[in-house]
């Protein structure tokens, strides 16, 4: 009977990543790219560890592995998993906690100087044979010396606060230290911006939202738009993935919009595809870094 442990990729990561567990005499692995619910159910069956990108993984799938110890998250987000099943089982969730803290950091940069500067309308101008109407634009926004607000002070904020230095802005940081108890009794962050607090930010306020869906009121944000209460918005994440048609801020001229791929660089699927296996590798070492591993 062999000793090897059985891994399940659920959605291929980058082969670089492929390539350290296919080679690895420990581990016999299987990859599927069928997310549903029972295709996993039978593939996960007997598997040790599994890996998963966005594909939901709830209870049911869980519970079917009675041997899962290891569940590597393709990312740093883990609400695709059903959380609570995993806690009850001790099962381990770990995070890339390493690999899309620049590139997530430049993305939130190009947005902002996207819509601070006015791409879209500026660009087409000019392709449709416009550039006579230069002065009849609406102007652009520096972001030289503006004030930038990070909500999240993680290796993602630390690594945005350097490029916002380098424009010479005027960085604020909030990351709230509570306890769990607390943060179950305030709930957690969804609608946490809405039309309240966007009808006290300033006329030039540009709000990005590149960590998790829902964070943003998404029709409250539609209004303040709608109103000229604030600038303008980059949108990564969205309340419902994919966003449903009627979803106003996909028609909202002031929204830049990208489908959730503020880590999608070359460099760093790599990076990710690579850290998501070697996470499972170095938990049946035991030798996978604490800070990877969720607190449930």
């Amino acid at each position: 009977m062999s000793n090897k442990k059985k891994i399940l990729v659920i959605q291929k990561v980058h082969d670089k990543g492929m390539e350290l567990i296919n080679n690895h005499p420990n581990f016999d692995v299987e990859v599927t790219d069928d997310v549903s619910v029972e295709n996993l159910k039978a593939k996960i069956k007997d598997c040790d560890g599994a890996s998963i990108r966005i594909a939901k993984l709830p209870g049911e799938v869980i519970n079917e592995a009675k041997n899962l110890k290891i569940i590597s998250r393709h990312g740093v987000g883990y609400d695709n998993i059903d959380l609570k099943t995993a806690k009850e089982r001790d099962i381990k969730i770990a995070i890339t906690a390493n690999a899309n803290a620049v590139t997530v950091a430049e993305h939130v940069m190009f947005v902002l100087l996207n819509i601070a500067k006015r791409r879209e309308l500026y660009h087409t101008t000019v392709k449709e044979g416009n550039f006579k109407d230069r002065n009849k634009l609406p102007k652009t926004i520096e972001v030289w010396k503006k004030n930038f607000l990070i909500m999240g002070f993680g290796r993602i904020g630390k690594a945005l606060i350097k490029r916002c230095l380098g424009f010479e802005m005027n960085v604020f940081v909030y990351d709230p230290f509570v306890d769990k108890d607390t943060i179950e009794k305030l709930g957690k962050t969804e609608n946490l911006i809405n039309y309240d607090l966007l009808k006290t930010m300033k006329k030039n306020c540009i709000i990005i939202n590149a960590a998790r869906g829902g964070i943003i009121h998404e029709e409250d944000l539609d209004k303040a738009l709608n109103e000229d209460l604030i600038f303008g918005a980059g949108i990564d994440v969205f309340k419902q993935e994919p966003p449903e048609n009627d979803n106003p801020l996909l028609k909202n001229e002031k929204v830049y919009l990208s489908p959730h791929t503020a880590a999608f660089t070359d460099e760093c699927m790599t990076r990710m595809g690579v850290e998501t296996i070697q996470n499972i590798i170095d938990y049946f070492d035991d030798t996978l870094e604490k800070s990877k591993i969720v607190r449930l």
